[in-house]
């Protein structure tokens, strides 16, 4: 590809708006182009990249006996509605007024659909399925560029099979296919178990690009042998050894106290961990709202994940407001034992569990309650893991000690079970005549996020540097003076021979109107591996140049050694 033919609208300075690193280089580069807010226009320079990793994805799932389909953006409400995901995502579903559509954030439903009418006999199974596609979604606060955007592209495959042990021979294929996508991508990443959010399913796993900008925290133990999504992880902690002294419950003034922080000053104690932590949600529902009053250790907080995955998604904290009509006191004051609502439901974390002498909110504003009993003075209470862990704390066989670190999600692989099969009515004949639920399993991969999350890991204070099978050309060639004769006559022989050996891998920078240092820092911003530089001085000598981008070391050779070493190095690189 020749540059002066080229469309590449390359930036020299940060735009403004542009916080993340991937986001200013997809700019400066000129791979992107924002639209408004969320949506941006993909450019050939892009198109190029991006395609680079869809090739990756869609050869892995060739492999794994991959269909590859292309499904409409838009589905009607109805079938949204049966599985009960059109209230489940709310406001972040776009929807086309006076039309009863949707625009897809993901196509569970409609691949479910096709599968009700198509596969009716065990015979027919197994199946992976999938298409490469975009998809919406209606973020409040769109950020980070391609991270996090309202229109993005999305490999989204299914397995539907007639066992359960066929869904876990496609899960463990599909996770072994995505491990290998990665690997090729060449992201630095890891697999953690996850929530499955609106999505539903039992198995669950991220994988993760590790970077400082992630949105997602994971954890993973020193020794390396757990790794998990903070929003399920778990870790050792001694439990809050009951004492069986069966003193009665005292409430006392607490006035202006609203926190577990105020309330451990007051008392004049460093140990929290009999100081209840209270705290109110909301599970909404068409029959009507449940109320869950949680109790965590005053040095813990609630992981309202885990509480989803409970309860459903639809959980949500109690606003201020409506604290006192179901407790009886404002935040600060809530507690497990004379609250005004008789209907709601408690439970406790783990660490909890039949615990005695705590001290929580008296659910009347200003007063707290000692010598709390949850086995004695709390009826129907339930133990659930609830606790969002902490760095340092030891995995649960105490062989080693987790740390935190930020993470960006680029793949996530799920079993469905039969949740859609089922709602949608998607069912089978077995080989007994009897009727089955298909039974699925998900599995997705952001594209222009697996491109951001590379450019994350590669870049320096230059731009982007590309590396392995997603480098959109192989070798940039600098001709840096065209009207120079010789330097033209060589730049042009060169290109021709590199371009019948790498169709389509060479850029030759050919502008005439172009100074040097212009070409060298487009060059070093655009992060082609390979830079071949021609040049007056070096031809004086018969000589041209390479350097490697990524190290930055340079080679000075005779020019009909160029092309035997470029190839040497690509295949290095």
């Amino acid at each position: 590809m020749r540059l002066s033919q080229f469309f590449l609208p390359t930036l020299k300075d940060d735009p403004v708006d542009a916080v993340v690193n991937s986001h200013k280089l997809m700019l400066r580069s000129g791979m992107i182009k924002q639209l408004t807010s969320g949506v941006y226009s993909t450019l050939p320079f892009g198109l190029i990249v991006f395609k680079k990793f869809e090739n990756i994805i869609r050869e892995e799932m060739n492999a794994i006996g991959g269909n590859e389909f292309y499904l409409p953006a838009i589905s009607p409400n109805e079938l949204w509605a049966e599985t009960g995901r059109l209230e489940d995502y709310g406001d972040l579903m776009f929807r086309i007024k006076n039309r009863d559509l949707v625009l897809c954030p993901t196509h569970e439903e409609i691949f479910t659909s096709i599968a009700k009418s198509n596969l009716i006999s065990y015979k027919d199974f197994p199946q992976v399925w999938y298409q490469i596609q975009s998809k919406f979604r209606n973020e409040e606060r769109p950020r980070a560029g391609v991270l996090r955007g309202r229109q993005f592209t999305m490999k989204d495959a299914y397995s539907l099979d007639a066992t359960w042990e066929g869904l876990d021979k496609a899960y463990d294929n599909m996770a072994q296919a995505y491990r290998n996508i990665f690997t090729r991508c060449g992201l630095e990443f890891a697999v953690v178990s996850a929530f499955s959010g609106a999505m539903g399913g039992s198995d669950s796993e991220e994988f993760m690009a590790v970077s400082s900008i992630g949105e997602d925290d994971i954890v993973i133990s020193e020794d390396g042998n757990y790794c998990s999504n903070l929003e399920v992880a778990v870790s050792f902690k001694e439990k809050t050894i009951r004492k069986d002294s069966d003193l009665q419950p005292e409430e006392f003034h607490t006035p202006n106290i609203k926190s577990i922080d105020e309330l451990a000053e007051f008392l004049k104690t460093k140990d929290k961990s009999r100081l209840a932590k209270s705290r109110v949600f909301v599970n909404v529902k068409e029959s009507g709202n449940e109320y869950v009053m949680v109790l965590v250790c005053g040095d813990d907080e609630v992981n309202e994940s885990k509480l989803q995955g409970y309860f459903g998604i639809n959980i949500r904290p109690a606003h201020n407001e409506e604290l006192a009509e179901i407790t009886g006191a404002d935040a600060g004051s809530i507690g497990p034992v004379g609250f005004k609502n008789k209907n709601i439901k408690i439970v406790a974390d783990l660490l909890l569990e039949d615990a005695d002498e705590l001290i929580s909110g008296a659910n009347k504003n200003d007063y707290h309650l000692k010598n709390i009993d949850l086995k004695r003075d709390v009826k129907g209470i339930e133990y659930k893991d609830l606790r969002i862990v902490k760095e340092g704390e030891e995995t649960t066989d105490r062989k080693s000690k987790i740390k935190i670190t930020k993470a960006i999600e680029v793949g996530h692989i799920f079993k469905l079970g039969t949740k859609y099969s089922e709602a949608l009515g998607a069912k089978f004949l077995d080989a007994d005549g009897k009727e089955n639920p298909i039974i699925m399993g998900s599995y997705g991969i952001g594209v222009e996020r697996t491109a951001a999350s590379f450019i994350e890991q590669n870049n320096d204070d230059k731009g982007i540097v590309w590396k392995g099978e997603v480098a959109p050309f192989k070798v940039i060639l600098l001709s840096l003076n065209n009207k120079n004769e010789e330097v033209r006559k060589v730049s042009e022989e060169f290109y021709k021979q590199m371009d019948i050996i790498r169709h389509k891998e060479v850029l030759f920078d050919d502008r005439d109107d172009v100074r040097p240092g212009l070409k060298f820092n487009d060059a070093d911003l655009i992060g082609i591996p390979l830079q071949v530089i021609i040049g007056e001085k070096n031809l004086k000598e018969g000589n041209v140049e390479i350097k490697i981008r990524r190290s930055g070391e340079r080679i000075i050779l005779k020019k009909e050694d160029a092309v035997n070493k470029v190839m040497e190095l690509i295949k290095e690189s």
